[in-house]
């Protein structure tokens, strides 16, 4: 299969030394201008944007729609396919209620029909292979166009500045990175370019932490970018041994897991300042960032097409309701993802927010995406299932993955082998997530028939029978 390398992909696959020379040449020129004239006209798009009336984000929304579906009409043997057996044709849409006449499309539907749901060949150098977890346990393959970086990295600064964060500030990054140890024994590397302060979510023992904490004091003001489960680890360790915060800083963004108010509480007591979060996923389909004003997320109009379904298939408009996540892409045009379920779930606030003043839709609560799941170390520390959630080959020949974990420092890797698994699918397994958890865990892995489900009919990542120490 064909790997996803993109830009950012490169400059991440420079070792640290070419890393710093590059970084001292190239740290004089504003960053929007090394990221492309991309970036810079999507931002400048984004930044107006999100102030349309709701009428022209609506209008603009039902001119994307058109145009996704004509071109999977056009060059999709499988939307064709549905689309005339429904009675439908891209023509025909005029409102957005003729668009929803479409069933809804699910994991099981990209596993089954990939092939014939493309619009270009995957040898096209346009084209990138991606894999994600999502939040069945089962990994979900698909095809992306190769442009999407400097897009989607305008959407995740136009999201970022709602905490107050301007491109160029410095960042200390705690997202499962994979770091080497400098000479005083931290866990960290610099990126100049980026100006990104990377640690390693791997090693999140107490002596790590202190150690963290110690060296964020040295790089003057900065933002956390952090999972959520991440910096709760850090916050519960600082509260835990009395050790003040870094003053130093400014604010913090979550992302890639769900945000739980209590954790969110906790961590803004401890931090003193700001915790701010966005939802996404791999699969570009919808994207939302929170609000100023209030812990709300503001769904972003021009990224995708974003519903909210009950269990009859019904569009949820009363406040308080809650309803699944349904999205249709903008971004990628390789494989669409046309009334696509997430498996999340959020509640409808409105489509107005009289704190700040956007006329675009608003949610809450969002639950379902990446839950926080982790495997304890030997000495009681806590590995982020997003950490080790792979976006490679590394799961393909993987119908469903879980990881068991009784004993700290030890896991079972539960797999369901597809057809075409072999000892080098294993060794892979091995490699791979082996790397990422170093000596801190040890893991085998089993091959079993079936993995059980939640009574929401969900996996979970992380079959955890260890309670951690708060």
């Amino acid at each position: 299969m064909k790997k996803a390398w993109s830009k950012k992909n490169l400059w991440e696959s420079i070792p640290q030394p070419m890393k710093n020379i590059v970084g001292k040449v190239f740290g004089v020129v504003p960053l929007e201008y090394l990221v492309g004239k991309k970036f810079r006209e999507q931002l400048n798009f984004l930044q107006e944007s999100q102030w349309w009336s709701y009428e022209r984000a609506r209008k603009y929304q039902l001119t994307k729609i058109s145009e996704i579906c004509t071109l999977a009409f056009n060059n999709s043997s499988y939307y064709r396919n549905l689309f005339l057996d429904c009675g439908f044709h891209p023509r025909d849409i005029k409102k957005i209620r003729d668009f929803q006449r479409l069933p809804c499309i699910d994991k099981l539907t990209i596993s089954k029909h990939l092939m014939n749901m493309l619009t270009m060949s995957i040898r096209s150098s346009r084209v990138d292979y991606i894999t994600t977890g999502g939040t069945s346990g089962i990994p979900l393959k698909f095809y992306i166009n190769s442009s999407r970086s400097q897009i989607e990295y305008a959407y995740l600064v136009a999201s970022w500045q709602r905490s107050g964060y301007q491109l160029g500030d410095t960042m200390a990054v705690f997202r499962g990175k994979l770091v080497s140890q400098d000479r005083s024994g931290v866990w960290q590397e610099y990126d100049p370019v980026f100006r990104q302060q990377f640690y390693s979510t791997f090693h999140m023992s107490d002596i790590d932490m202190q150690r963290y904490v110690e060296h964020m004091r040295t790089i003057g003001s900065c933002f956390l970018h952090v999972y959520p489960s991440s910096v709760f680890n850090l916050a519960r360790f600082l509260r835990r041994n009395n050790i003040q915060p870094p003053k130093n800083i400014l604010g913090i963004i979550a992302e890639s897991e769900i945000v739980y108010p209590e954790q969110r509480e906790m961590v803004e007591e401890v931090f003193g300042c700001r915790y701010f979060s966005s939802y996404g996923h791999t699969e570009k389909l919808v994207a939302a960032a929170g609000c100023e004003k209030s812990n709300n997320y503001h769904v972003w109009p021009t990224y995708g097409f974003f519903e909210l379904l009950d269990d009859d298939d019904n569009p949820v408009t009363t406040p308080g309701q809650r309803g699944e996540i349904v999205g249709t892409g903008f971004i990628n045009t390789v494989v669409p993802f046309i009334r696509y379920r997430t498996g999340d779930y959020a509640t409808y606030i409105g489509d107005h927010c009289p704190e700040c003043g956007r006329n675009h839709l608003l949610i809450s609560n969002i639950e379902g995406h990446r839950t926080q799941e982790n495997l304890i170390t030997r000495d009681g520390s806590l590995i982020s299932w997003t950490s080790l959630n792979m976006h490679d080959d590394t799961f393909d020949d993987v119908l469903q993955m879980q990881f068991y974990q009784d004993t700290p420092g030890e896991a079972i890797l539960k797999i369901v082998p597809a057809h075409s698994y072999t000892k080098d699918s294993e060794f892979l397994i091995y490699k791979n997530i082996g790397k990422k958890l170093g000596d801190n865990v040890t893991f085998t892995i089993k091959q079993v028939d079936s993995i059980s489900l939640t009574n929401r009919g969900k996996s979970v990542f992380v079959d955890q029978q260890i309670r951690p120490v708060n």
